[in-house]
């Protein structure tokens, strides 16, 4: 283990304050006038069906914007690219994600151990993975930008606050990448879609994972005895 790590700071409400983290820009809040809202509502329920018929392949901005009966226009002055549309699809589930594990029932939200909300937060977010899986490997940002993106940051906070409160000697930050990484949707794909692996597997590597890490599993307190 590396040396002790610098006191965590304390909440902030770019992580936890009140309004939760969102995917979106900030001109998707609920503030827009009645008939943009309308507008925003159409459009992304148009989407959905598309993919719900052609898979995430088939969201295009023109696509969508013929389903809605739009012009092709108005989609990219709502969402900016077909990225900015998917990324908004997303949104709904990711407010409901982070509610959970920032203010939900244990052991995923606040009252439980931080390893067993360790070994909760992954399983939870596996399954969100896989679920919307096609939906999320559309909408994944590129390289230069896949780790600024608020929805990932504030699920990162969330695993280094639980990895310094179950071992705060370690590299925590770089330790949540590390576990992390195990939960993106392009591996993900790999393993489950390509590889055929069985979720239940990956969800047993998590927790393997986490106790080795936390040092909390059984050959952990083999190799103490």
């Amino acid at each position: 283990m590396s040396a002790a790590q610098p006191p965590f700071p304390p909440p902030d409400r770019d992580f936890f304050g009140p309004d939760l983290i969102q995917l979106g820009a900030v001109d998707d809040e609920p503030c827009l006038r009645a008939d943009a809202a309308r507008n925003r509502a159409k459009l992304l329920e148009a989407a959905a069906r598309l993919i719900a018929e052609h898979g995430a392949d088939g969201v295009t901005m023109e696509a969508v914007a013929a389903a809605a009966a739009v012009g092709k226009g108005t989609v990219f002055r709502r969402f900016g690219d077909r990225t900015g549309l998917l990324t908004a699809l997303l949104d709904h589930s990711e407010r409901k994600f982070q509610a959970a594990f920032l203010g939900g029932p244990p052991p995923l939200g606040p009252g439980a151990p931080p390893v067993e909300r360790l070994h909760a937060f992954g399983r939870a977010l596996l399954r969100r993975t896989v679920e919307e899986l096609d939906l999320q490997l559309a909408a994944e940002p590129g390289s230069d930008r896949r780790f600024g993106v608020p929805a990932w940051r504030v699920q990162h906070h969330h695993v280094v606050l639980l990895l310094r409160q179950s071992v705060p000697d370690a590299d925590c930050d770089l330790l949540a990448h590390v576990l992390m990484a195990q939960l993106g949707p392009a591996l993900v794909h790999h393993l489950v879609r390509q590889c055929g692996m069985p979720v239940e597997r990956l969800e047993a590597n998590w927790a393997d994972l986490v106790a080795r890490i936390t040092g909390t599993g059984p050959h952990s307190r083999a190799a103490r005895a």
